[in-house]
C-alpha cells in the first residue's frame, strides 16, 4: 500500500460532553417553544468575539428517483408554529430541482458551545407571495438587487458574468427607492413543516441525551420518546 493509500485515521476525541443533561420532566410538550428556549440560550451565550451565528442550519434534501442528496448551510428567517421559513432562488438552486421530486427535507442545528444539536425532518412548501416579500423588503439594497441577478447554481463562465448580470439590475433599480424594489417570482421562503424534531444533548462517556418529538401529519398531538445515543 502506498502512502496515498493508508487510511486517514484520526485519533479518538479526548473532547467531553460536561454540560448537563435532558430529562424529559424538564422540557416543554410543544418542540417549538422547546426549540425556541433552545434557540435564545444560544443567542444569549455565544463566545465573545466569535462570528457563529445560532441561526446556522444545515438544509438537507433529496432527488428522487436518484435518491441522491445535498446539503448547504443556510440561515433560519422565521419559525412559528406552522414550521422552519428559509429564503432562496426557487428557480435555479439545487435545491428547487430537488423540492420538485421530493418534498422531504431535514435541518439540523449545532451549538458546539452549547453541546446541543436539533435535528428537524419535515415537508417542504412555499410560503406565501405576501410573506416573502415582507421578508424581502427587511433585505439591504444590494441583497436585493443580488436576488435578482445570480441565476443560482447554474453554471456561469466567469466572476465577470456574475458582475454583468448585478450591473444590468443595478441599472434597472437605480430610480427605485429600497422599499419599491419588487421581490423577484422565482425567490422566496420555502417552510421546512415539522413531522419530528430531536434535541440532542452532549453527555459525558458519550451518554448523550436524546429526546425526539414526532407526529405523523401537522394535525396531529406530538409525542415524545427517549433513544440511545
Amino acid at each position: 500500500m502506498t502512502q496515498a493509500e493508508k487510511p486517514i485515521i484520526f485519533a479518538p476525541p479526548t473532547y467531553q460532553y460536561t454540560k448537563g443533561h435532558l430529562n424529559e420532566d424538564e422540557i416543554d410538550e410543544d418542540p417549538i417553544e422547546q426549540f425556541h428556549q433552545w434557540f435564545d440560550y444560544a443567542k444569549g451565550n455565544v463566545p465573545e468575539g466569535s462570528s457563529i451565528l445560532p441561526e446556522s442550519t444545515v438544509l438537507s434534501t433529496a432527488r428522487l428517483p436518484s435518491g441522491r442528496v445535498s446539503s448547504r448551510v443556510v440561515l433560519l428567517k422565521e419559525l412559528d408554529h406552522q414550521g422552519f421559513v428559509v429564503y432562496s432562488n426557487w428557480e435555479t438552486s439545487k435545491k428547487s430541482k430537488d423540492y420538485e421530486s421530493n418534498k422531504w427535507a431535514s435541518l439540523t442545528f449545532f451549538w458546539s458551545y452549547a453541546q446541543r444539536q436539533v435535528r428537524v425532518e419535515g415537508k417542504m412548501e412555499r410560503v406565501s407571495r405576501e410573506l416573502s416579500q415582507r421578508y424581502y423588503d427587511t433585505r439591504p439594497r444590494g441583497s436585493k438587487i443580488g436576488a435578482w441577478a445570480s441565476p443560482q447554481s447554474s453554471a456561469i463562465q466567469s466572476r465577470h458574468e456574475l458582475d454583468v448580470y448585478y450591473k444590468k439590475y443595478e441599472e434597472q433599480f437605480k430610480d427605485k427607492k429600497d422599499n419599491e424594489i419588487e421581490c423577484p417570482q422565482f425567490w422566496g421562503g420555502m417552510r421546512i413543516v415539522p413531522y419530528e424534531i430531536e434535541f440532542w444533548q452532549g453527555g459525558v462517556s458519550r451518554l448523550h441525551d436524546r429526546l425526539v418529538y414526532s407526529r405523523d401529519s401537522p394535525d396531529q398531538e406530538w409525542t415524545v420518546r427517549r433513544l440511545a445515543p
